[in-house]
């Protein structure tokens, strides 16, 4: 491995510690902790037009399409990737033999792929085979990101490039019938296999194959890490984040506009990897810029550090159910205080009789939206809770790694 470093002679040691990296990854998780509450439905069913506009972008796209939302796991894999040679270069500086090292990849790799997997079997109690959250497909892009690390840029987007073009061609052409419609829900490659692996007629539409496309959302972020890590100056690091970031845009959008591969996140299309890939990039760049370059934003930026120094954790933490918990410990409280006078006061107002009715039923309406505000915050006490657990783990000095 040392061999193999110095031959790249771009990589070395940097002068002083990128500091965009981990509030990228930070703001990802808190953004998915916010999901974990239920705020961004309680914006959709919000009667405020800007709330349901954000609820809108805070949700995935139904099919064919792309709202910011869809982003946020291509940002997580994404960053996972850049942070590859960062591991790397501090186990190496702790002196790690390249044999430990990389049983240290194997290792993380399976415990991603139980964890994801374990998630689906806590609701029905039994083994489910389910492999299509986060955890479980990062599993393989990034064993397969941290495997071809070493090779050189030219052969790591080539790579990339071959992914998504097999799968792109195995979609199109996948012949069994009634699964040979590539773009169509529940009927392309993507469904046939999740219906093969879950072992039933008709699974879920986002498909576990997505694992595959998205390996160069982790490959693309080893990449970043490697131009992070280099000898380069700040300016030609950003400007080749920016022009790599426009061209997957360029790509992305263009393959959905001349119609000839749609922009479809459920099954991870090669247009929406181009796309959501070059959005992460140029969202690195920008946090890049920022942090790292005008140094300006780092007490906001440490906000989401508290949150991406153990952003696993907290994944686990809420996936299993705990922020629903949170939700019914503040939900009294929040009802008390933003509830009073609503429904049971038009209750009382409409059975006044025909001439109150029209009364009673404002008020009523009024009770509603003062539930609804009071369903947001109950949202944001049970959001703000699991960040001061991150908080309070962060000042402790715990941090669960795998």
């Amino acid at each position: 491995m040392e061999q193999i470093a110095a031959k790249d002679s771009s990589v070395v040691a940097p002068r002083e510690r990128i500091a965009s990296v981990d509030p990228f990854r930070g703001f990802t998780m808190f953004l998915l902790i916010g999901e974990s509450t239920l705020m961004y439905r309680h914006f959709l069913e919000s009667g405020n037009p800007v709330l349901r506009f954000l609820g809108t972008e805070l949700s995935h796209h139904e099919w064919h399409g792309l709202h910011f939302w869809d982003l946020i796991q291509p940002f997580f894999m994404f960053i996972v990737g850049v942070s590859i040679p960062f591991a790397v270069e501090a186990r190496r500086k702790k002196g790690y033999p390249e044999g430990v090292i990389l049983r240290h990849a194997v290792k993380r790799s399976l415990l991603l792929l139980f964890f994801g997997w374990a998630l689906y079997c806590i609701g029905p109690e039994r083994i489910v085979f389910r492999l299509q959250n986060v955890l479980a497909q990062l599993s393989v892009t990034y064993l397969v990101a941290f495997l071809i690390r070493n090779k050189s840029v030219a052969f790591q987007l080539v790579f990339t490039l071959i992914v998504l073009l097999v799968t792109d061609l195995a979609y199109r052409f996948f012949p069994v019938a009634g699964f040979d419609q590539p773009w169509v829900a529940f009927h392309n490659l993507g469904a046939y296999v999740n219906n093969k692996i879950e072992g039933v007629e008709k699974a879920d539409i986002w498909a576990s194959l997505n694992a595959i496309p998205t390996i160069a959302h982790t490959v693309w972020g080893v990449l970043c890490g490697r131009l992070l890590l280099s000898s380069r100056p700040a300016a030609a690091k950003i400007r080749i984040m920016l022009l790599a970031g426009a061209a997957g845009l360029l790509v992305g959008y263009s393959l959905d506009f001349l119609q000839i591969t749609p922009i479809i996140k459920k099954i991870a299309t090669s247009a929406f990897v181009f796309a959501s890939g070059g959005w992460a990039l140029l969202g690195l760049c920008c946090c890049y810029w920022v942090i790292d370059v005008l140094k300006t934003g780092r007490r906001m930026a440490h906000f989401f550090v508290i949150v991406g120094m153990n952003s696993i954790f907290i994944y686990l933490f809420f996936e299993v159910g705990t922020a629903l918990l949170l939700n019914s410990m503040f939900r009294p409280f929040a009802r008390a205080l933003f509830s009073r006078g609503g429904t049971s006061a038009g209750d009382v107002m409409a059975g006044a009789g025909k001439v109150m009715t029209g009364a009673g039923a404002v008020i009523t309406g009024a009770g509603e939206v003062m539930t609804g505000a009071g369903e947001i915050m109950t949202s944001a006490c049970s959001w703000m809770a699991m960040w001061y657990l991150c908080y309070w783990l962060y000042k402790k000095g715990i941090f669960f790694k795998i």
